[in-house]
C-alpha cells in the first residue's frame, strides 16, 4: 500500500494485489521501520515522475480497475498512459455492457440493465449533461453518448464517455438548426455524425449533414426527399460503410454511403421472403461478424400476425429466414404498442436483437447465439405515471473510445 501525490492534488492510496513487498517499487529512507513500512506512505513526487513508461506500465497493470480511473486526475502523463491504445491492448479488462432506458423526465441519471447479471444500477450524468425539457440522449455507440445541448433551442451537441468522464461540445452548422435522425457511428479513426437537417421552411428540401471526428467539421449532402418521405422516423444501422433505413410502404431498403453522402435504393421483390404484407420493417446489424438482420411484421390489412428475422445474405443479395417470434409472444407484444408499429424499433446489444416500444417500459430481445427469446423486465425504480417516451440503447463501456 502507498500514496500516490501531485503538487496541489489530494493523495491517492493504492493497494496492489499481489504479495511482491512494497520495496520493490519504492525507495525507502534509512528511518524507515516495520511500523512505518505497514502503514501508507507518501511517495515522493520526484521518483514517481522518474519512473520509466516501461517501469509505469507494469505497475498500473497490477492495479483495479476503479484505481486506474481514479489515477486518471493526478497527471496528464499518468492520463494519457492509461488511456493509450498500446496500454489497454496489452491489459484486457472485464467490463460489463448494459442497456440503458432513457425518458424525457429522467433528466440526472439513467437506468442501467445489465443483461448478464440480471441486475439493474445507474448512471449518473455530470451537472453539466444534467438534461432539461428540451435537452435528450439522441445516439450511442461504443461507449459515447450524443446529446443534445439546447437551453432554449438546440445550439451544440455533446458527446459523451461515461467511463473516462471526458466530453465534447459541437458546435451546430447553422442556427436554429432542425434536424432529425441523429445516429452517431464510431470507428477506431474516430466518430461520424449522421443528421437530416432543413431550413425552417416546412417546404425546403432536407439534405445530410455528416460530422467527422477527423477534422472536427461538417458537409452537406442533398437527394434526401427522393428516398426518404418526411415524417420517416426509424434510425439508420451501419453497415459497410454506409447507413440502411427499411421502408414498408412500400417495401424498400435505402442506404447512404458515410464517405460520399450519396444514396442507394434496393428494392424487396425477388429477394424478400414474404408472400403476405409487410406491416413493418426493422434493421440492425451485428458490427462484430458484420451481419445484417431484419425484423419484420407479417400481416394484412396493416394488422401483424407474426414477427419474423431475416439474416442478409451478401452473396446472393437475398434474405434468409433464421426465427420466427412464437405466436403467445407475438400476441403479447402487439396488444402493448396498440397495433401502431411506427412505435416499434429494433436494436443490437452483444449478440441480442432486441425488439422495443415507446409506450412499452420493457425489453422484447432474441438471443442469436442461444436462439432463445426474453423479457428484459420492467425497471423498478420507474415512476408509474411514465407511460410514454421509453427509448433504449446500447451502453457498452470503453476506455479507448475518445471524444
Amino acid at each position: 500500500m502507498f500514496r500516490l501525490r501531485a503538487h496541489g492534488k489530494k493523495p491517492i492510496t493504492i493497494t496492489t494485489t499481489t504479495t511482491t513487498t512494497a520495496s520493490t517499487f519504492l525507495y525507502w529512507s534509512p528511518e524507515s521501520s516495520p511500523t512505518t513500512l505497514s502503514s501508507p506512505t507518501n511517495m515522493d513526487p520526484t521518483i514517481w515522475s522518474n519512473l520509466p513508461n516501461h517501469l509505469l506500465e507494469h505497475i498500473l497493470s497490477l492495479l483495479p480497475f476503479k484505481t486506474l480511473l481514479t489515477l486518471r486526475s493526478i497527471s496528464r502523463h499518468l492520463r494519457s498512459l492509461i488511456l493509450s491504445p498500446s496500454f489497454i491492448s496489452d491489459h484486457s479488462f472485464s467490463l460489463p455492457s448494459f442497456l440503458l432506458l432513457s425518458h424525457p423526465q429522467s433528466f440526472n441519471s439513467f437506468p442501467l440493465f445489465n443483461p448478464n447479471l440480471i441486475s439493474w444500477c445507474t448512471l449518473p450524468l455530470p451537472r453539466s449533461l444534467s438534461l432539461t425539457n428540451a435537452s435528450s440522449l439522441l445516439s450511442s455507440s461504443n461507449g459515447l453518448l450524443c446529446f443534445s445541448i439546447s437551453p432554449s433551442s438546440v445550439s451544440s451537441l455533446s458527446i459523451f464517455n461515461p467511463l473516462t468522464r471526458s466530453s465534447r461540445s459541437i458546435k451546430l452548422p447553422c442556427y436554429p438548426f432542425h434536424f432529425e435522425l441523429l445516429s452517431l457511428v464510431t470507428s477506431p479513426e474516430g466518430y461520424k455524425i449522421f443528421t437530416l437537417c432543413s431550413s425552417s421552411s416546412a417546404a425546403s428540401s432536407r439534405s445530410v449533414c455528416l460530422y467527422d471526428s477527423g477534422d472536427r467539421s461538417w458537409r452537406k449532402f442533398g437527394g434526401v426527399d427522393q428516398v426518404l418521405p418526411r415524417g420517416f422516423n426509424q434510425d439508420g444501422v451501419f453497415y459497410n460503410g454506409s447507413l440502411y433505413f427499411a421502408r414498408s410502404e412500400p417495401f424498400l431498403i435505402v442506404s447512404v454511403d458515410l464517405h460520399d453522402g450519396k444514396w442507394n435504393t434496393a428494392t424487396g421483390d425477388g429477394v424478400f421472403p414474404a408472400v403476405d404484407e409487410i406491416t413493418f420493417a426493422r434493421l440492425v446489424s451485428d458490427p462484430e461478424k458484420n451481419i445484417l438482420y431484419m425484423v419484420g411484421g407479417i400481416g394484412s390489412n396493416g394488422i401483424c400476425r407474426s414477427i419474423k428475422i431475416w439474416e442478409f445474405k451478401e452473396e446472393t443479395e437475398s434474405w434468409i429466414e433464421v426465427e420466427t417470434l412464437p405466436d403467445i409472444v407475438c400476441r403479447k407484444f402487439t396488444s402493448v404498442c396498440y397495433h401502431n408499429y411506427e412505435h416499434v424499433y429494433c436494436l443490437w446489444h452483444k449478440e441480442m436483437i432486441c425488439v422495443c416500444c415507446y409506450n412499452w417500459p420493457e425489453i422484447l430481445f432474441f438471443h442469436v447465439g442461444r436462439r432463445t427469446w426474453h423479457w428484459v423486465p420492467k425497471c423498478p425504480s420507474l415512476p408509474e405515471k411514465w407511460s410514454c417516451g421509453f427509448r433504449w440503447f446500447s451502453f457498452v463501456p470503453s476506455l479507448s473510445a475518445s471524444v
